[in-house]
């Protein structure tokens, strides 16, 4: 069935948020950062070598694209997770994730002045909401006195870099396919995190770190992208998209079976308020809201 290509891809990807938790305890965040994608890129070679060389002068013009692409998909997203599981969960890390389709929606309308639809503006609102209300414990009131957790503020930033890195991918579409697009950011990406990894603590893998570096490089880099990508062939962009929603809830129940995290009240309440709002930007409530806005016009 087509519908399992995304949901697999999903579910690696909610996985690899908890992995990222779990190699908090076990390594330096510029040290996972760096291996991750030098496995993917040791795995990626032999296939992928030969016909990224044999397009090489395609490719010199595409160079500028693809190097911001790996900064802003590679380089900043996953680092900064990397560094924000040592201070906030993998069920937050999950939550804030939800946000990316939202972020792209309000980066497109800011910095490309694309017009946002009145349903995506309450969506955009109810998210808000429930962002403070995660962020803020269930009392977002709090959030004026503490302000917010350091680990939380990196997810979101990394979660803006990462819906850039979409909104700039579908603009300046690189034409050599996916695979060869991802096998060059990848390349790129340990380029750039080659200086970040030796200012590592230590870059020392131990025994309990190896499945969690290949998950990462392999499952997480190379057959999330490959069932995404599937996905997007048999079902299209839009249809693929609304599985993301599902992320936050994969993460929080592989969370708490593996790690014991424990999931608040304030993560469903929250946590809903974000999908709903992430739900109506995407047009998945589309039908609802033709349906609803006619009746309240006419009331």
């Amino acid at each position: 069935m087509a519908v399992l290509f995304p949901l697999l891809a999903v579910l690696i990807w909610a996985a690899n948020t908890v992995v990222s938790k779990a190699a908090a305890g076990v390594f330096d965040p510029a040290a996972i950062s760096f291996y991750r994608w030098l496995v993917a890129a040791v795995v990626l070679t032999p296939l992928l070598a030969r016909p990224l060389w044999r397009r090489r002068a395609e490719l010199r013009p595409h160079l500028p694209h693809l190097a911001v692409l790996a900064l802003l998909g590679m380089v900043m997203y996953q680092c900064l997770a990397y560094y924000a599981a040592h201070s906030t969960t993998a069920t937050n890390m999950g939550v804030i994730c939800a946000l990316i389709p939202l972020l792209g929606l309000l980066l497109n309308g800011l910095v490309f002045r694309q017009r946002i639809a009145p349903a995506a503006m309450l969506g955009v609102a109810l998210s808000l909401a429930g962002v403070l209300y995660l962020l803020g414990h269930g009392h977002p009131a709090s959030l004026l006195a503490g302000g917010i957790n350091r680990g939380d503020a990196l997810m979101l930033i990394g979660s803006a870099s990462y819906a850039l890195y979409g909104i700039l991918y579908k603009r300046w579409a690189p034409p050599f396919g996916q695979w060869l697009n991802l096998y060059g950011q990848v390349l790129l990406a340990v380029a750039m995190l080659s200086p970040l990894a030796a200012s590592a603590d230590s870059l020392a893998i131990p025994a309990a770190g190896i499945p969690l570096v290949l998950f990462a490089g392999i499952a997480s880099s190379i057959l999330a992208a490959y069932f995404w990508m599937r996905g997007l062939q048999q079902l299209g962009s839009e249809r693929t998209a609304i599985f993301m929603n599902l992320l936050p809830l994969f993460t929080a129940l592989i969370a708490s079976l593996t790690l014991g995290e424990t999931i608040h009240a304030y993560h469903w309440l929250g946590g809903g308020l974000i999908l709903l709002g992430v739900s109506l930007t995407q047009g998945a409530l589309a039908p609802l809201w033709r349906r609803w806005r006619p009746a309240a016009q006419s009331a």
